[in-house]
């Protein structure tokens, strides 16, 4: 499974202070926004930021990954957006209210063809759509199953689709996420596990109270979410914290692996308790995990 960050922050396009500011955040990616929090007057201004701030932070040179959110492939505003920012040469995509694998071959398309007029090699821009923000996505989750070699990850969007259902929340009277909600959450984590890419959890809109966040994060690593997105750079170091193993995880998924290391059993015995391979593909994930962020710091 693909694993492309822990934390990614949204930072809005049109704004020059924000985007000075984004590389002293330890965030693991940012996110240059395009979509949301751009005004349909500020579009160009945005894509002319975002497309100075990548020619200043040029591949190889980089501290974090810089994405791209566009536009909805849908919207023809979208390939605009492509259009000023790919010859920037940006690690992704992040594609908002994707409808169907559909949306993401066009989206290959057009990356394609922009990578080959930029001169960049050919799929080096990777794409994380965000899923059931339209209704469609959730009706048609099994079209997304290897629709696009680009694809690295899924996110979620509750708000989103909230919105596209005219409803007036997405929570129940315990604050958990209503039935449709959750089962959302859940198509996302099944889309990515059936891709082998990695499922990144929404944002927490409770930007300045961290136990709501640490909760979040906390059940979401524990489902098999890999990452959170961020709306706020406070938001940061908790996440990286929380999506990252601990010292106490990393010595079990050592003793696991260590069991097998005859490799002469596919069954063995810890602690009292029977592991077999699945046992043993989780050890060596966590551990290629907690290697990787050991180099992010």
């Amino acid at each position: 499974m693909k694993t492309p960050a822990r934390s990614f922050l949204f930072v809005p396009g049109d704004s020059a202070r924000k985007l000075a500011k984004a590389g002293s955040v330890p965030a693991d990616a940012l996110i240059l926004d395009l979509e949301d929090s751009v005004s349909a007057s500020n579009a160009q201004a945005a894509r002319a930021n975002a497309r100075a701030y990548l020619d200043e932070h040029r591949p190889g040179g980089r501290a974090q990954e810089i994405w791209i959110r566009c536009k909805p492939v849908q919207d023809p505003a979208s390939l605009a957006d492509l259009a000023a920012v790919v010859a920037g040469a940006p690690d992704g995509i992040l594609v908002p209210k994707v409808r169907s694998g559909g949306d993401l071959l066009a989206l290959d398309h057009y990356l394609s063809a922009l990578e080959v007029q930029a001169g960049l090699e050919a799929g080096r821009i990777q794409v994380l759509p965000t899923l059931t923000e339209t209704p469609q996505s959730i009706l048609q989750a099994h079209t997304f199953v290897d629709a696009a070699p680009r694809l690295v990850g899924f996110s979620w969007g509750p708000i989103d689709l909230m919105a596209a259902l005219g409803a007036s929340t997405n929570r129940g009277p315990d604050g958990a996420f209503e039935t449709l909600y959750a089962h959302a959450r859940g198509v996302c984590l099944l889309a990515a596990g059936s891709c082998g890419v990695s499922p990144i959890d929404t944002i927490c809109g409770e930007y300045r109270d961290a136990a709501v966040l640490r909760e979040e994060c906390v059940l979401a690593r524990q489902a098999g979410f890999t990452g959170k997105l961020a709306i706020h750079p406070d938001q940061i170091a908790l996440i990286n914290e929380l999506f990252s193993p601990t010292p106490e995880e990393i010595a079990d998924a050592r003793r696991v692996v260590d069991s097998f290391a005859d490799g002469a059993r596919g069954v063995v015995g810890l602690d009292g308790k029977m592991l077999d391979m699945p046992h043993l593909r989780q050890a060596r994930t966590l551990l290629d995990r907690a290697n990787l962020y050991a180099h992010k710091g």
